[in-house]
């Protein structure tokens, strides 16, 4: 399996992760309640075990914030 290059957070990065789900993982966020979008398509949880990234996607995470 190679690698790809993608770019997260606006950060390229090297990935061996398939699926978003995947890349979640891979990137530590594990269980955590984030917000996921693909080229700027968002991509609900039930789904991220189905979108597969491709060369060159642009994936945005997101975190809850708190404060105010």
């Amino acid at each position: 399996m190679s690698s790809l290059q993608i770019w997260v957070n606006g950060q390229q990065q090297t990935t061996e992760a398939r699926s978003i789900a995947e890349l979640c993982v891979e990137l530590g966020y594990g269980d955590q309640k984030i917000a996921t979008a693909v080229n700027s398509n968002f991509i609900p949880v039930a789904q991220r075990a189905d979108i597969m990234l491709a060369e060159g996607d642009r994936v945005e995470i997101l975190t809850p914030r708190q404060g105010g």
